[in-house]
């Protein structure tokens, strides 16, 4: 009797594909809608485009609210150098599987921020990622457009990562979903959870409940 031989995925392919495809959410788009329960980064915060006249226009004298794709640059196309590579061909002992994936991780980290937005006050929606705390609170963190990014999964691009530091500590734990309102500037930031590409003093921090405030 012939026996079949098991076939794994490997890690390597996985590794390399979720970064990937991390990267590529920057092509989506976000509005304020009630965050899914099963969000994932194939399902993430929002599902449908808010109107652009809309988001563009804004209201005079109140924080802009934006979408995550206003934040990357329009002719940014972070699979652009591996188009046509064959993931799966990759063994987790092969040393190119690492270059490679050092290679994706570098474009991610390198990735450009939309230099329109520098200064712009803005309200947008996402998910905390705590990085420091004091009291029960948190007092500065990354916002990311997914659920499990930075935790569970690969960071994203740096230009879909913000670096926030609240005025008043914000009692919110990780991956909580949250309204962030306050400027936004052009400035990078490494951190032990990931390189963000913008940052934001925000005036206020509040729980995300579906639609604007």
């Amino acid at each position: 009797m012939r026996i079949a031989k098991k076939i794994s995925t490997p890690k390597a392919f996985i590794r390399l594909s979720m970064l990937l495809a991390g990267a590529g959410l920057a092509a989506a788009t976000w509005a304020a809608e009630p965050a899914p329960k099963d969000t994932t980064a194939s399902n993430p915060l929002g599902g449908k485009a808010a109107p652009a006249a809309a988001a563009a226009k804004g209201t005079p004298g109140q924080p802009r609210q934006i979408t995550w794709e206003e934040l990357v640059p329009k002719d940014w196309d972070p699979a652009k150098e591996f188009k046509g590579m064959d993931l799966s061909a990759l063994d987790d002992g092969d040393p190119r599987a690492n270059e490679l994936l050092m290679k994706m991780q570098e474009v991610s980290n390198n990735a450009p921020t939309n230099p329109a937005m520098n200064g712009t006050e803005v309200k947008i929606p996402g998910f905390i990622v705590p990085l420091e705390e004091a009291k029960g609170e948190v007092t500065e963190f990354l916002l990311v457009p997914y659920f499990g990014a930075c935790i569970h999964t690969p960071p994203p691009p740096a230009n879909q990562i913000l670096h926030v530091v609240p005025q008043k500590g914000a009692k919110f734990r990780a991956m909580d979903t949250v309204w962030v309102t306050g400027k936004l500037q052009t400035l990078r930031n490494d951190s032990m959870m990931g390189v963000s590409g913008y940052h934001v003093s925000a005036t206020s921090v509040t729980k995300y409940s579906g639609g604007a405030k």
